[in-house]
């Protein structure tokens, strides 16, 4: 809990010189959290309790987000200090990636990871998921596998008149919808814009941001690729910061603690949490947003599983279903 972590996060404030912000998001296994647009409010009040100050060190853990969201984070901490500097205790992807490289400095540890910006798609018009009964549930559609595609076609199998080229957006157009594609393209171009206006703080030049970009948006080859400190800093020339082993030791604490707090590495299993019981309430923390000033923001989902047993039809075998009776889902402040 925060009260663990307070004097820790005073030992890191003293050694970074700065102000710690502090967000995580979950990545428990079916309880998993993205960054979304309802944060801005939480870190505004976070910020005004600091007020302004030279630097703000984000100690940001995440599986990524809303491209949106990360932009809008990056442009309101910074109008609350003159240097930021992102801390990544071990993942920091797609969104979470996007927010790093507003930064000055990357603080990476061993275990830390960057990824690919390229973003994918999903909304009420994406293909649905064969074999699921769920009209919710949807096919995100990645932005780089459809150019891969189409480059595919190009390349590998020599598809390059208007006519042949045609067919294939036709065809495709048939899988996804086409205001799907449109939104692709305008997504591709809307991530390349934005990480290059983000670049501006590490002052790397019109060159090396250019291969940059090329690389967490195509070249990588893969969303689920990991950059390692070593590949962000020699490879791509971000400013990357290895931490002295006083400091390793004070962001390990600091992520352990909220890794057990939020139960990142126990899978959630509503039939393990039920076993022999008909009902289970629950309250499951999927993200904070702390700092020393204001306490603690915690996304929290409360509610009930209860389990119920069926007869499907004369004479078959009764079946057990679990329903989740959600009763809360949003943020909740500690002091």
């Amino acid at each position: 809990m925060r009260v663990d972590r307070l004097e820790l996060y005073n030992q890191l404030e003293e050694q970074r010189n700065s102000k710690l912000l502090v967000y995580v998001t979950s990545t428990r296994q079916g309880l998993e959290t993205q960054i979304a647009n309802d944060i801005l409010p939480k870190f505004s009040e976070h910020l005004d309790s600091i007020g302004d100050t030279q630097k703000i060190s984000l100690f940001l853990y995440t599986n990524g987000g809303n491209t949106l969201t990360a932009w809008s984070l990056v442009n309101l901490i910074r109008s609350f200090c003159e240097e930021l500097e992102v801390i990544i205790p071990s993942n920091c992807f797609s969104s979470g990636t996007l927010i790093s490289l507003g930064a000055d400095k990357l603080v990476m540890t061993k275990q830390a990871s960057l990824g690919p910006i390229d973003p994918s798609i999903n909304g009420p018009l994406n293909p649905m998921i064969p074999g699921i009964s769920d009209p919710n549930a949807k096919v995100p559609v990645s932005v780089e596998f459809v150019n891969a595609y189409i480059e595919m076609a190009k390349r590998d199998f020599g598809i390059t008149n208007q006519r042949n080229m045609t067919e294939i957006l036709l065809n495709l157009s048939e899988k996804i919808h086409p205001l799907t594609l449109g939104q692709v393209y305008k997504s591709k171009s809307q991530i390349q814009m934005l990480a290059r206006k983000l670049m501006k703080y590490q002052n790397l030049g019109a060159e090396k941001e250019d291969a940059i970009i090329k690389f967490l948006c195509s070249e990588s080859g893969s969303h689920d690729y990991s950059i390692r400190r070593k590949e962000a800093k020699e490879n791509l020339g971000l400013n990357i910061e290895k931490p002295s082993r006083d400091l390793y030791s004070i962001i390990k604490q600091i992520y352990d603690d909220i890794s057990n707090e939020l139960e990142l590495e126990n899978p959630y299993n509503p039939t393990i949490l039920l076993n022999t019981s008909q009902r289970h309430q629950y309250s499951f923390r999927r993200g904070l947003i702390e700092s020393i000033e204001n306490g603690t923001d915690v996304y929290v989902s409360e509610g009930e599983l209860i389990k119920q047993s069926f007869v499907p039809a004369p004479g078959m075998a009764p079946q057990t279903s679990l329903a989740d009776n959600r009763t809360f889902e949003g943020w909740k402040h500690e002091n």
